[in-house]
Order: C-alpha cells, then sequence, then structure tokens
C-alpha cells in the first residue's frame, strides 16, 4: 500500500507472491485461504491442520503430512491470523473476505472440494473404527466435529460426482457411524427441547434429507433400503426434516414415492411436514403438500397448533395468504396451550402484515379471547405493536375495554405497565377507554406508569382533565407518588409533586408508610431532598408496624447520603424509638453501617457514648 495500492491491490499483489512460492508452499497457502473464507464457522487450529494435510480420496491419512501452525499461517504471507484466544484462525480483516467473495475464481470448486475433503476424511478406517464410541480423548480425531456436521451443507452449495460416490459410501454404513452420533447430537441441541439419543437410529435417509443434498436423497430412495417413513429419536420422519430444513427439491423427490405418509406427525412435537415448512416460511414446499390430498391443512401440532397458528406466530406473510386462499383452513382455531388464534399470535409479535390479512377475513373474531382473557388488542399493547394497535383500533367491533381474566388489566393498563408511550397516546384517543381503569390489584394505568418510572406516558395520563393521579392501589393503598417515590423516579416525583391534587404525605394502607419513608428506606437522595424542601412534608412520621422513621429505615439500610439529608433537619429526632424500642444508632450498630454510626454518633450531646 505505500508503494501506491489501494487495499484491493494490496491483497492482489499478495496473493500472488503467496502463488510465486510454487510447489507444495503455494497449494498449502491457497488451500488455507480457501477453507478459512469458505467454512461455515471459524475453524480450530488442529481442524485446519488436519483438513489441508487430507488427500481427496485416500482411505487413511499420513500423520506425516500433518503440519504446523506457524507452517501453515507462513504459507499465506500474512493474510490469516491466529485469534487472540489461540484457538482459531482468522482473515486478518474481514475486507479480505470481501476481496475474496469478489473473487471467486482463485478458488476452483470450493464448496466441493471442501465437501469430498470432509467425506474422505469420514470414510478413514480409523474413523470408521470409532463407529462403536466415541474415543477417550476427541483430540485424536480433531477434524471429526466439523467434517460431520459440514459436509452436506457444502455439497448441498456445490455437488460433484466425486463427493457423490464419497458420500454414498459413507451412508451405506451410516447407522453405526461415529459421524451419525455427531450429527445428531448437534442436531438435538437446535430442537426446541433435547430429545435424548432415542432407540430409533437417525438414518442415512435422516441426514441426506437434513442436508437436502437432492442428487444424493433421490438415489437412497430408489435403492429402496431404508423405510421413507421411518422415525428418528425426535420421532422425525425424513419428510419432516426436509420440509423443517426448506430442502423443496427433497420434499418433491418423496412425496414422488408411492409409499410416502405425508402427513405424518412427530412424536416428539406433534407437527407434520405441512407444519414445520409453515412454521419456517417455506412457502414452496408448503404449495407442494397442499397440492396433496391426504395432507390437512388444519392439523394440530401437541401444542394444539395448526400450520396457520405457526406461519401467524412467525410472520410469514406469503405463507399465511397461501394457507387462507383454502376454503379447508379454519383461521379461528386457538391452540391449546394459550388458547390463542392466529391473530392473537400475529398480534403478540409484532407481524403488521400477518394481522392484516388475518383481519381481512370476515371469519376472524378481531377480539378472540386467549385462556387468560386477554384479546388481539391487548397483547399488541403490552408489546408496543402500534400498528397493530392502530390496525384493531380502526375496527367498529373491537372493544379497547376487555380486561383479562388473569390480571384484570386492560389494553391501557398493559400499555402503561410496559412504558409503550405511543401505544397509550393512541388508546387514551379513544372515548371509550377508562383512563383511571383499575387492574385486579387496583392499579392505574398511571400508577403502572409511576411506578415504573415511565415519565412520558405519566405526563400524557396527567394532560387528561379526568385522569385521577390519587387513587390507591387497593393490594398495598400505594398512590402514585409513593410508588415513583420508592422505586426512585425522581423525574415523575417532579411531574406528580407539580399538582395542585397530589398528596406527598399519602401513606400506604399496608404499614402506613409515607412516600419520604419508602424514598428514605431506599436510598434515592434526590427524591429524600426533594420532599425535605417541602413545607407541607413531615419528615417524623413513623408506620404503624414497625414504628421506624424515615432516618430509621435509611438507617437500617445504610444509605449514609440520606442518613445526611435527614439529620441536617432540625425537626428530626436522632434518638427516635422504634416499637421494638431500637434508636436509630442501635440499628446502624447492628447492621454494621460503620460510616452511619460515625454520622449518628457526631450528632449525640458531649459526653454521651
Amino acid at each position: 500500500m505505500k508503494n501506491g495500492l489501494d487495499l484491493g491491490g494490496a491483497y492482489g499483489a499478495t496473493l500472488r507472491r503467496i502463488k510465486a512460492q510454487g510447489g507444495e508452499k503455494a497449494r498449502l497457502g491457497m488451500a488455507i485461504l480457501m477453507w478459512v473464507s469458505h467454512s461455515r464457522r471459524p475453524l480450530q487450529v488442529h481442524e485446519l491442520c488436519h483438513a489441508v494435510a487430507i488427500r481427496i480420496g485416500s482411505t487413511n491419512h499420513n500423520s506425516d503430512d500433518i503440519l504446523t501452525l506457524s507452517t501453515l499461517i507462513n504459507c499465506c504471507q500474512g493474510l490469516v491470523t491466529l485469534e487472540k484466544s489461540g484457538s482459531t484462525i482468522r482473515l486478518i480483516h474481514f475486507t479480505l473476505q470481501e476481496y475474496l467473495r469478489a473473487h471467486p475464481d482463485l478458488f476452483n470448486r470450493a464448496h466441493s472440494t471442501i465437501a469430498e475433503t470432509c467425506l474422505t476424511y469420514l470414510n478413514f478406517q480409523h474413523i470408521k473404527d470409532f463407529s462403536a464410541g466415541l474415543p477417550s480423548d476427541p483430540r485424536s480425531i480433531p477434524f471429526l466435529k466439523y467434517s460431520s456436521l459440514y459436509w452436506g451443507t457444502h455439497m448441498r452449495i456445490e455437488v460433484s460426482d466425486c463427493s457423490k460416490k464419497l458420500a454414498l459410501q459413507l451412508l451405506d454404513r451410516f447407522d453405526g457411524h461415529i459421524s451419525a452420533k455427531s450429527l445428531w447430537n448437534s442436531i438435538n441441541g437446535q430442537l426446541p427441547l433435547y430429545v435424548g439419543p432415542g432407540d430409533k437410529p437417525f438414518s442415512a435417509l435422516h441426514c441426506i434429507s437434513y442436508f437436502g443434498v437432492a442428487e444424493v436423497a433421490n438415489t437412497l430412495i430408489d435403492m429402496n433400503r431404508w423405510d421413507v417413513n421411518q422415525e428418528d429419536g425426535a420421532g422425525m420422519t425424513p419428510l419432516i426434516w426436509a420440509a423443517k430444513c426448506g430442502h423443496e427439491e427433497v420434499v418433491s423427490l418423496f412425496l414422488q414415492n408411492e409409499h410416502i405418509q405425508p402427513d405424518m406427525h412427530d412424536s416428539q412435537f406433534g407437527q407434520t411436514s405441512l407444519s414445520w415448512a409453515a412454521e419456517h416460511g417455506h412457502e414452496g414446499i408448503v404449495r407442494l403438500l397442499l397440492g396433496r390430498k391426504d395432507v390437512n391443512p388444519n392439523s394440530l401440532s401437541k401444542s394444539g397448533r395448526t400450520p396457520l397458528s405457526w406461519a401467524a406466530i412467525r410472520g410469514h406473510e406469503r405463507t399465511v395468504k397461501l394457507l387462507l386462499g383454502r376454503k379447508d383452513v379454519n383461521p379461528e382455531i386457538p391452540d391449546t396451550e394459550y388458547g390463542q388464534t392466529p391473530l392473537s399470535w400475529a398480534a403478540a409479535n409484532g407481524h403488521a402484515g400477518t394481522a392484516r390479512l388475518l383481519l381481512g377475513r370476515k371469519d376472524v373474531n378481531p377480539d378472540s379471547l386467549s385462556k387468560s382473557g386477554r384479546t388481539p388488542l391487548s397483547w399488541a399493547s403490552a408489546n408496543g405493536h402500534e400498528g397493530i394497535v392502530k390496525l384493531l383500533l380502526d375496527r367498529k367491533d373491537v372493544n379497547p375495554e376487555i380486561t383479562d381474566t388473569s390480571y384484570g388489566q386492560t389494553p391501557l393498563l398493559w400499555a402503561a405497565e410496559n412504558g409503550r408511550e405511543g401505544t397509550v397516546k393512541l388508546l387514551l384517543d379513544q372515548k371509550d377507554v377508562n383512563p383511571n381503569s383499575l387492574s385486579k390489584s387496583g392499579q392505574t394505568p398511571i400508577s403502572w406508569a409511576a411506578a415504573n418510572g415511565y415519565e412520558g406516558i405519566v405526563k400524557l395520563l396527567l394532560d387528561r382533565k379526568d385522569v385521577n393521579p390519587e387513587i390507591p392501589d387497593t393490594e398495598y393503598g400505594r398512590t402514585p407518588f409513593s410508588r415513583a417515590a420508592g422505586n426512585g423516579h425522581e423525574g415523575v416525583v417532579k411531574l406528580l409533586l407539580d399538582r395542585k391534587d397530589v398528596n406527598p404525605e399519602t401513606p400506604d394502607t399496608e404499614y402506613c408508610r409515607t412516600p419520604l419513608s419508602r424514598a428514605a428506606g431506599n436510598g434515592h437522595e434526590g427524591i429524600v431532598k426533594l420532599l425535605l424542601d417541602r413545607t407541607d412534608v413531615n419528615p417524623e412520621i413513623a408506620d404503624t408496624k414497625y414504628g421506624q422513621t424515615p432516618l430509621s429505615w435509611a438507617v437500617e439500610n445504610g444509605h449514609e447520603g440520606t442518613v445526611k439529608l435527614l439529620l441536617d433537619r432540625k425537626d428530626v429526632n436522632p434518638d427516635s424509638l422504634s416499637k421494638s424500642g431500637r434508636t436509630p444508632l442501635m440499628l446502624a450498630t447492628q447492621n454494621r453501617h460503620h460510616r452511619v454510626v460515625e454520622l449518628l454518633q457526631a450528632r449525640l450531646p458531649p459526653g454521651i457514648q
């Protein structure tokens, strides 16, 4: 670059130097760059050392071919480096990855070469010898995991006659091969629920369906050695794996087989191929399966969800549209787990396009209730999905005041509790929305917003003449001001103190603690100062349960700054007694708050220890 080359020119010049090394060094240098730039995850040092040493088509490896890391890095003329962790190799900069992608001609058949290398390794005799179980030291087969997990991924991108031959060689004895166990362990970790190895094998047909290599799948199906409807440890058939992973060509091959049962449910999750395809938005596969008379478009999973429900949950609009185009698809089936309809799920997860499609149906109830009594508007409001809230509020048949049965909250209460300011504004613009609605615990929207410190929402509510900021909850008898003070929300406290109809001394009904007592006990100095600066706040009111003043609460919890503020007041008694007869000094000593002890001792009369 010092010689006037730009970054691309510098990379090009370095690549020419690698090739100019000639012989084995040039081969290794380019091979390493190919592996590092095309691998599906960062390669471990030992993985890379083994990978570049493998001779495609050989029956075993020669340990003398495995070179040291320093030798490999030197062959790349500085274009690869060891990660700081020391475990993986990477390109020196992301711009090099971009450069290599822009020059695909640098590597001849990269993905098929990697697939052939992985398959050669898995067909090595010493790897086959491990089929009975994993070795005691996995480091003796460092390339097993990558080759087992990714040979099919590379092969699906680029198939060669050689990789097909090697794949068939592996799959011929796959059921007992160690790579089958390695692959299954990895797949199992990606499932919604770990299912264990089970007693049903993850067969060769399952494997090729999972990877989606149609050329090999076609050969295996024609061999008729494997049951096309066989379940693996998770109860998944080869067709289910192909549908779940989006391999349309493989699905098409299975559907041409006369023995295929396309509507089988997996035994673990109870989902059919259509259900899995719909959940993952594989539109082409959904279309193929819907073209079969023996596929139920309303099949239920174990959670009671239909394919439409799964598509709505994930927001796959095109799949939802495809399913809604069928006259035999019921868009109102609630799941058995939560009782939510497809619209309810779309609203909860913020999929506005999907919600719009469903609301376009006359047979869809926009106020459908889940098991907890929550409407689609309730879910959308709680999660702040303003577009969907607006869609629903524009409908005359949507009731924005329905309270759920679990918590007794309206959509406005949910929005206020979760800080959804835009949604609160939309709801307050509705004439039929009560801004003082009460939850089961007796909390109003302003109570929730104040408790959680949502200043914008508190301001919106206070701007309404019909909002009462002094309604205490029925559970603890705490006002919005008390909750804001106790939780340390200074901005909300200031907003409420500006109101003439807010009493800064209203105690709760649980222990008769004042807002100052709660703020002091929790160490919220800014709020304590705000309250002490007022003439209508008495700093000596003790609660009725423990008989402790704000000073006692601050002392007990070791809030030094708050203690200082209170001790600076002449009307604060540093020797006030609680119901248990303990003074602030006794509380500080008992709790070993040494700095607070010193502050209190400084207030004692001379001669008293």
